[in-house]
């Protein structure tokens, strides 16, 4: 009897402690369950964070400029600076694929009867795309209403007329004012024009100087507008001879990633647009 019942107590607590360890199995069986939904969760999510998609701009149209000292024909030159077309004078720029300019200097005189001056500059500013920034093309429109701007408000300008210029790259802007000087009257005519993701301005002065005649404002501006033209031909031109060949005004349809930044200055870094300095 007391064999059978020792039996038994041996049984029981057998029993007793299979059942004991029961809740340590489920548990621990619970916890490995957790800890792989947690790893799955954040293999996904590191999963997710790698495939997400990287900022993207719209890529400049425009990968280069043209030599700034020949944009013009030499029979332009001839119409605009007769006395001076092969003064021209290319101003100084650390990178000339997005920054150039060239200027020409006439002097017509005439003795004792005057002399006729004339100065015209043309600058060239090329814009990139930059992811942070907005695309090439959008730094150049900002960039062409800040042009417009100050040439509409040039100091000490007088009876200044802006309109329109159609024809002429994107968009165009043509602003005439008068300036009063000691040497004479200055007539200057300032043009600004967009092409793609590239702003000219083109700049062109003419006096009497000396007693000579003050010229026609209206002749000056139209040698302005045909020199504006052919200085947009001039940019497409260069852009075309590679694999970013644009046609003014079609628009861009590529999108890139931008890796390079635009160098927006705040100055086109070319030569002065103040006609009062010239002579």
């Amino acid at each position: 009897m007391r064999d059978e019942r020792a039996g038994r107590a041996g049984r029981h607590g057998r029993v007793l402690v299979s059942a004991a360890a029961l809740p340590v199995i489920l548990l621990a069986a619970g916890c490995s369950s957790d800890s792989g939904s947690d790893g799955e969760a954040k293999a996904s999510a590191s999963t997710s964070a790698s495939v997400s998609p990287s900022p993207t701009v719209q890529a400049a149209a425009y990968r280069t400029l043209p030599e700034p000292c020949e944009v013009l024909s030499k029979k332009t030159l001839g119409e605009l600076v007769p006395k001076g077309t092969k003064s021209g004078k290319e101003g100084s720029s650390d990178d000339t694929a997005s920054r150039s300019s060239c200027s020409w200097n006439s002097l017509d005189n005439n003795g004792v009867k005057g002399s006729q001056f004339r100065w015209l500059n043309v600058s060239l500013l090329r814009f990139e795309s930059d992811v942070t920034r907005g695309s090439g093309e959008e730094l150049a429109q900002e960039y062409y209403d800040k042009q417009v701007t100050d040439a509409r408000s040039a100091e000490g300008a007088r009876n200044t007329k802006a309109e329109p210029l159609a024809g002429t790259g994107d968009q165009a802007t043509a602003v005439a004012y008068d300036l009063k000087k000691k040497e004479g009257t200055f007539k200057q005519q300032t043009i600004v024009a967009r092409v793609e993701n590239v702003v000219l301005t083109l700049d062109y002065n003419g006096a009497g100087l000396a007693g000579d005649r003050t010229p026609d404002a209206g002749e000056l501006m139209k040698d302005a507008e045909k020199a504006a033209k052919e200085v947009v031909a001039a940019v497409t031109e260069a852009n075309e001879k590679g694999s970013s060949a644009k046609v003014p005004g079609s628009g861009s349809s590529a999108s890139s990633d931008a890796t390079g930044s635009s160098k927006s200055p705040a100055k086109s870094g070319t030569s002065s647009t103040k006609p009062a300095k010239k002579s």
